[in-house]
């Protein structure tokens, strides 16, 4: 299998595409290295997995604590970057305080994981750095201000990375999950920062993890630079054609779907 006895490091490996991820590395024979906030959730994951999974617990913004804990790490062969956090609410309503903490989550934390794995990796001359961004870091969406300007910030780094590492034995791949069913949407950041909790949404709609970990696989072992993960013929995933082929089309459509939001979800609206 391509991944048997590699190091591969999941980072948000305690639910949703982490969780799933991790199922799939163990299965496929990785070495893993788990984190997440949640040491009980990372132990219930690992038990799946196979059992010996290395747990590395850590809150992804706490930067003075990342370069030990990438010292207990050791060698990584492949870093997923896959914390991260999504948003719920509109632009005209959201504390600056809510933007920051997405970009600290979202992007701030990859770029410094990544930071400090990379060395050893151009030591060895090899190895292979992921992140998981969203169709969000391609197409702009209402209520996701501060989550689409993170994952386009995501992309953006990643993909220039790529530009300064391949020739130097790193691949770097960056995953666009659509619709994924993760509880990414019940713990979606409001307004005032506070969690959005349970109620019906699109991602709701998609694919499961467990699938989105075997799209991701399959990208990952053929070195794929760009992954698109979700359901065939999904209207999210048809966005990324629209945007390369009709970018006004695209936008208008957008236009349509953000004023019903508004509408919705509004001052007016209330």
């Amino acid at each position: 299998m391509a991944f048997a006895g590699q190091r591969v490091w999941v980072t948000g490996a305690s639910s949703g595409i982490g969780a799933g991820l991790a199922k799939a590395f163990g299965r496929a024979g990785a070495e893993l290295i788990l984190s997440g906030r949640k040491i009980a959730a990372l132990e219930a994951v690992a038990e799946v997995a196979g059992g010996n999974a290395e747990l590395l617990p850590f809150e992804a913004t706490d930067f003075a604590a990342l370069p030990a804990i990438a010292e207990r790490a050791g060698r990584v062969d492949l870093l997923v970057n896959n914390a991260g956090i999504s948003q719920r609410s509109l632009a005209e309503d959201t504390d600056l305080q809510v933007y920051r903490t997405l970009m600290d989550v979202d992007f701030f934390a990859p770029v410094a994981l990544t930071k400090l794995v990379l060395p050893q990796m151009l030591a060895r001359g090899g190895g292979h750095i992921a992140v998981v961004a969203s169709v969000a870091g391609k197409v702009g969406s209402p209520q996701r201000t501060g989550y689409c300007a993170a994952k386009h910030a995501v992309m953006g780094f990643f993909d220039a990375l790529r530009t300064e590492v391949a020739h130097r034995g790193i691949r770097v791949s960056t995953i666009v999950p659509g619709y994924v069913a993760t509880p990414i949407a019940t713990r979606a950041l409001t307004a005032d920062g506070t969690p959005r909790g349970e109620g019906a949404d699109e991602v709701d709609q998609g694919i499961s993890a467990d699938e989105a970990a075997a799209i991701i696989l399959d990208g990952l072992a053929r070195g794929a630079r760009e992954i698109p993960v979700g359901a065939a013929g999904g209207m999210e995933m048809a966005l990324l054609d629209l945007k390369r082929n009709d970018p006004e089309g695209l936008f208008d459509l957008m236009e349509r779907i953000g004023a019903a939001v508004v509408a919705k979800f509004g001052k007016a609206a209330a």
